[in-house]
């Protein structure tokens, strides 16, 4: 018999024989193959991209850090409940409070004045360019102690400035960069809202593998101004959200009391759920993994439609090429042939049409992903061209067994007769 080496080699002569002498269904079949890898590639390199840097923003936020807000954490799809937004919100008394607690180390609110009263975006004005995708937010001059930020240039405001409820801000990079692109932005004044801010620091550019929006909801087209200044700009407004930084190894226990402190001051009877949103870093993160891995399985499901096509097309391509080449298979067993060797030949012939619609889309996949990368960073995973590759070959054994197991199967004499 020939070695293991030479009947590969030849059974992948005769599969690309096969295909040429039916190329329709052998088209069918590796363009069925082709879209279930192309497909599990891409969404695996977009998803991992985009997890990647969905990680690292969280991250950005300290692995100590716990958010709170009046709403419930997560990520929702729908309105919220009318019992939900009829939650009184959270105050800056309630961040003093918690960062009494022996846990943590420092709690600052945030009080977001993006928008007016009416819903429209508050102006800002400087060195000539107004815009109204700024994102504007009041916190404590605590917030420079979280250490989730550093300065570039320039100071953070202090508490002093925030009790006399001067008008200096603090700027992030992107609206530094926006508004004075040719100069430092540090002791000049910037117009929000009509009123005129002094600027007195510049935060340092955080990096960050997605892509600039430049709108409000953009973290580096941003300015913080003093807390009770943004209050006086929007006066009444009480929406806060709390940031709170546990100390090392504390995060857990940290959290149990801020909840336990805050069930306390929202009077929430002991036998009734929060009425306020806790997440860390950790939480955040698993669940946009638990969304992520939902749309995952749903591409993939989609994706074994295209398998499936191209399993039914190997298996027809297979039975045609078994009758066409009965009177071949009938003088290789008459020269000493065994069944096993029949068995993988045409084992080997289904591998080999599969695999070529496996490597072309691993090709379309990565190529698929090199475009994609232009926009949002994404990268191909590991497992995810072994997993294709083991897939498309598997895909053809599977369901190449059957015409395989037939051309075995055939009688010698009968075969060699066969007209």
């Amino acid at each position: 018999m020939r070695p293991l080496g030479n009947q590969i080699h030849l059974s992948m002569k005769m599969a690309l024989s096969t295909l040429m002498g039916n190329k329709l269904h052998s088209s069918l079949t590796v363009l069925g193959v082709m879209v279930g890898v192309w497909t599990v590639v891409s969404i695996a390199s977009v998803i991992s991209g985009i997890d990647a840097a969905v990680k690292k923003e969280i991250e950005n936020l300290g692995t100590n850090s716990i958010f709170l807000n009046k709403f419930d954490a997560g990520i929702r799809f729908g309105k919220r409940s009318s019992r939900e937004l009829a939650r009184k919100d959270l105050t800056g008394d309630d961040a003093e409070a918690i960062a009494r607690l022996p846990t943590v180390k420092v709690s600052v609110p945030f009080l977001n004045v993006t928008n007016d009263y009416f819903g429209h975006k508050i102006l800002v004005a400087a060195n000539g360019k107004t815009s109204a995708a700024v994102r504007l937010e009041g916190t404590s001059p605590d917030y420079i102690n979280t250490g989730l930020e550093a300065l570039s240039e320039g100071r953070f405001f202090t508490q002093f400035e925030n009790d006399t409820h001067q008008e200096v801000c603090v700027m992030h990079s992107g609206a530094a960069k926006n508004f004075f692109p040719f100069s430092s932005p540090v002791s000049k004044t910037i117009k929000i809202g009509g009123t005129e801010f002094r600027i007195v620091g510049v935060f340092e550019r955080r990096e960050s593998l997605l892509p600039s929006s430049g709108g409000s909801d953009d973290f580096s087209n941003s300015i913080l101004m003093p807390f009770n200044v943004a209050r006086k700009l929007k006066p009444g407004v009480t929406e806060v959200t709390i940031v709170a930084i546990a100390y090392s190894g504390r995060l857990e226990e940290a959290q149990d009391q801020i909840i336990d402190l805050l069930r306390t001051r929202r009077r929430v009877p002991f036998d009734q759920p929060n009425n306020f949103g806790v997440s860390t870093g950790q939480s955040l993160i698993a669940n946009f993994r638990s969304i992520t891995f939902g749309i995952a399985v749903v591409m993939v499901l989609l994706s074994s439609i295209g398998l499936i096509v191209g399993g039914v097309g190997v298996m027809n391509v297979m039975l045609v090429s078994v009758t066409e080449r009965t009177q071949e298979i009938g003088m290789r067993k008459a020269i000493g042939a065994r069944r096993r060797d029949i068995l993988w030949q045409f084992l080997l012939e289904a591998m080999t049409l599969t695999g070529v619609g496996g490597l072309t889309g691993l090709t379309l996949g990565w190529l698929t992903t090199f475009l994609v990368n232009i926009f949002v960073y994404s990268h191909v995973p590991l497992w995810a061209p072994i997993a294709g590759v083991f897939t498309s070959v598997g895909i053809g054994l599977l369901f190449g067994m059957w015409p395989a197991w037939r051309a075995a199967r055939l009688s010698r004499i009968d075969a060699i007769r066969y007209e």
